[in-house]
């Protein structure tokens, strides 16, 4: 069965992908997490690490954002090389070239989430996933999972990231 691994909350994982997301860097704490050695991640998508717990349509928000060239914070279950899990919170942003703000690739920089709002967005995820597994396409999974997390945030009258730092800073959903 699957457990659940940590990391101290002085720590951060961080990788850096190109423009395809394949990993061209990973820090020690990254590997070390993972349980993945640097030639195992090297060149491979960071999906690698893809928990099938994570709704795809936070995923589409993640990579709609960066790719737009704006930084974003999600909270992310991830899959170490063994089936074990750990949760971050990513702070996700595109890597721009500093002469031409072309986008050459991405940095992600993961840290100990607030554990009351892994508790939390366990919730939420599980109903986005439910969604997302009606439709046996995956594009219409997406297009529903999404629309039922924007009608959340309208009701709520924030943003995702403002949710997530919300939830960060210990409020409840």
């Amino acid at each position: 069965m699957a457990q659940e691994v940590f990391f101290s909350e002085h720590e951060f994982i961080v990788s850096r992908t190109d423009i395809r997301g394949k990993i061209v860097y990973a820090n020690d704490t990254f590997l070390q997490v993972a349980g993945y050695t640097e030639d195992e991640l090297l060149g491979r998508p960071h999906s690698i690490i893809r928990h099938v717990d994570m709704p795809r349509c936070v995923f589409k928000l993640l990579w709609d954002t960066i790719q737009q060239g704006k930084e974003i914070l999600a909270y992310v279950k991830n899959e170490c090389k063994n089936g074990d899990y750990y949760w971050v919170l990513a702070y996700v942003t595109a890597d721009l070239d500093p002469r031409t703000s072309v986008i050459n690739g991405y940095f992600s920089v993961r840290r100990v989430p607030n554990r009351s709002a892994v508790d939390q967005i366990e919730s939420l995820y599980a109903q986005l996933r439910e969604v997302e597994s009606q439709h046996a396409s995956k594009v219409k999974g997406i297009e529903a999972s999404t629309k039922v997390l924007t009608d959340l945030l309208t009701a709520r009258g924030v943003t995702y990231a403002e949710l997530v730092y919300a939830l960060q800073s210990g409020a409840v959903l």
